[in-house]
């Protein structure tokens, strides 16, 4: 029999050696100071590109989600805010687009930026808390948290926060230990740039305002400077965007309460216990991961044949541990407790809509709340594991994207509102508007779910009128769309059609009426088709 296939003894040898090497560099790198901190930022590197090619594949046949296709028409001009959000989610997305075109890939890669630039950010507040260990053990769950990737796969004020609350918690966190004046400076401007992300952040500046006033060593932060230059320096800093929202008689706030306010008691309780048991399942996954990670460390298989409770209960011990900073630890879990139980709290007492997507941004220090119990033990094989465990699962989901985007599309060939073809419609109208006038189209009318398509996907971008809500952008104005003329866009189906049909009789009597219907092939197969009432109204003369 032939035995040159076989690896000889000093070849399997050498192999297991070389793996030994590259776990314990590993390793290494995650704890050594001057080789953390780069070790941290590539893998979010890593990530937010492994990410971004699964999410184009999965995505291959759908347009991009209206969240982003608004926040890019908010980047086309710089306002201090956009009728129904501060503007910090519209400034990026113009700076983004500055430098990429728009195209549904460079969404995705603004998307997994984002997370990637609130992991390196989570793992410099870790550190505040744990040591290098447990930091980088606390980064990959993260990394693993579904928000981090395919629930992130929407750039919008949401998962701007994953940026701009950690940072927010790293400059308390920051400033509870150093209480200094300067460090009340960076706190306020982190307070002032998460106010400026979305008004949702006062949940956790509450939680952190609470958690400086139960902590044990509460009075010597609070008799330093650093909290009230804190406060001082965001009020300022907000400033001109309080000038803003009076100027616009504090729509956002009239937006919030139109539309989250509910009357149904029995919907605000199935609501909550929604959003409840969503992010329970979202957190779910990194947590287990990572207690396998825990449990595959040298010897479990000994341990499974002859102790298998061993292989939980060797992670944790008795007595005090030097990796944890329990002072700072209590800070976060006194935050995240807060800020898991006070919003649906809230909801059930005010009866709020209660969307799961407002977890996005509330639950991300429970890796680290977790990680810094003093009686949990992490030992180094750990970090390895978890690596591979995370790199396994992303390099195997980019693998099957494509077969799961064709399945999915199986599934819901029917769905307008994930396949209805939007781009090939914005295409098409901005052909009619130049065959028609020979000019540039400059505003598109009708409801954000109709509209902010076309204001991505058309060459010429136009400015979004949602001429039915108060909370418009601020982009353009009823005088404009007189002015250059506009195509409104209205879904047939949609209730507020009368309503919108009154407007444009009243501002464009004359305006062209037609249907349009588009159908997108994706890979040979068919979409769902879609009809669209289109309203052409001319330029004034």
């Amino acid at each position: 029999m032939s035995t040159t296939s076989i690896p000889s003894a000093r070849t399997r040898a050498k192999a297991r050696v070389s793996f030994n090497r590259f776990r314990a560099w590993l390793v290494a790198c995650a704890i050594r100071p001057e080789a953390r901190l780069w070790l941290v930022i590539q893998l979010a590197i890593l990530h937010a590109v492994i990410w971004t090619f699964i999410l184009i594949n999965l995505k291959a046949a759908q347009d991009v989600h209206m969240d982003v296709a608004e926040a890019y028409g908010w980047g086309q001009e710089f306002l201090w805010g956009y009728g129904k959000h501060p503007p910090l989610s519209g400034w990026v997305a113009g700076l983004w687009f500055k430098v990429f075109p728009a195209a549904d890939w460079a969404t995705y890669a603004l998307a997994m930026a984002t997370v990637g630039v609130g992991m390196v950010i989570c793992w410099l507040l870790s550190l505040r808390v744990v040591d290098a260990r447990r930091a980088f053990l606390v980064v990959v769950m993260v990394a693993l948290y579904p928000i981090f990737n395919f629930k992130g796969f929407k750039y919008n004020p949401d998962l701007l926060q994953l940026v701009t609350l950690p940072l927010l918690v790293l400059a308390y966190l920051n400033a509870f230990e150093k209480r200094t004046w300067q460090s009340g400076i960076w706190f306020g401007l982190a307070g002032a740039l998460a106010l400026m992300t979305k008004y949702w952040v006062l949940t956790m500046i509450g939680a952190i305002g609470l958690a400086a006033l139960i902590h044990p060593d509460r009075l010597r932060f609070l008799l330093s400077p650093a909290p009230w230059v804190a406060i001082a320096t965001m009020v300022v800093v907000m400033i001109p965007h309080i000038v803003w929202l009076a100027g616009v008689h504090f729509v956002p706030l009239t937006y919030a309460g139109d539309t989250y306010s509910l009357d149904d008691s029995r919907q605000v309780h199935q609501l909550v216990a929604g959003y409840a048991l969503h992010n329970l399942a979202l957190l779910a996954l990194p947590v287990a991961l990572a207690a396998l990670a825990m449990a595959l460390v040298p010897h479990w298989f000994t341990l499974l044949l002859r102790a298998p409770l061993r292989i939980v209960t060797r992670a944790w011990g008795r007595g005090a541990n030097p990796g944890v900073n329990v002072s700072q630890a209590l800070n976060v879990w006194i935050i995240q407790i807060i800020v898991a139980v006070g919003p649906p709290l809230g909801a059930l007492a005010f009866s709020i809509y209660m969307k799961t997507d407002w977890g996005i941004s509330l639950f991300f220090l429970v890796p680290l709340a977790l990680v810094a119990i003093p009686a949990l033990r992490v030992q180094s094989a750990a970090l390895f594991n978890i690596a591979v465990i995370w790199l396994l699962l992303s390099v195997a989901t980019l693998a099957a994207s494509p077969w799961i985007a064709a399945r999915e599309m199986a599934a819901n060939a029917g769905n307008t509102a994930t396949y209805g073809a939007r781009s090939e419609l914005a295409h098409e109208l901005t052909q009619a508007w130049h065959t028609r006038f020979g000019s540039r189209w400059a505003v598109v009318a009708g409801t954000m779910e109709s509209i902010q398509p076309m204001v991505f996907y058309s060459p010429d971008h136009p400015a979004a009128l949602m001429p039915l809500e108060a909370w418009d952008s601020g982009l353009t104005s009823r005088e404009d769309a007189r002015k250059y003329g506009f195509i409104g866009v209205f879904d047939p189906t949609d209730g507020r059609l009368p309503a919108f049909e009154k407007w444009v009789s009243e501002i464009a009597p004359n305006a062209e009426r037609i249907v349009m219907t588009t159908r997108r092939f994706t890979h040979g197969k068919a979409g769902p088709a879609m009809s669209w009432n289109i309203y052409i109204a001319p330029p004034a003369k």
